[in-house]
């Protein structure tokens, strides 16, 4: 990987990194919104149906999840930028087996840690 590479991969995770923290910033403001109304005793939007309240949960444990999911991206998108300043020979490289990720996954997952195998292998150790 050359240095025009690495200039590209670090626009792509700093792009990524502002929208993942423009989605997290919007979801705790509006779960936020929603605790301060809760709070004020507004009971306006309070559903009165069983089934909005059953849908409210669902929505709510799909927020969670989210929120979730989209932390995990911003700590691995962190850490891929820390390996790209830090040790800027050693991004791009699976950190299992040693040898360079192909750029076309990089493409995709900038992030990455591991070449696709390294990264099934990597999840089925985690669902062990």
């Amino acid at each position: 990987m050359n240095d025009v590479d690495r200039k590209r991969f670090e626009k792509r995770l700093l792009d990524e990194r502002a929208r993942i923290t423009g989605v997290l910033d919007r979801m705790n403001t509006t779960a936020r919104s929603d605790e301060e109304r809760d709070q004020a005793g507004d009971l306006s939007l309070m559903p009165t149906h069983q089934a909005d309240l059953g849908s409210d949960e669902q929505q709510r444990e799909l927020d969670t999840s989210v929120n979730q999911n989209e932390a995990d991206t911003l700590a691995e998108v962190n850490a891929a930028l820390e390996r790209l300043y830090k040790t800027p020979e050693r991004y791009g490289i699976d950190e299992r087996t040693g040898k360079p990720i192909p750029l076309a996954r990089l493409e995709v997952v900038p992030w990455a840690r591991y070449d696709v195998e390294g990264q099934k292998a990597a999840e089925q150790r985690a669902e062990a």
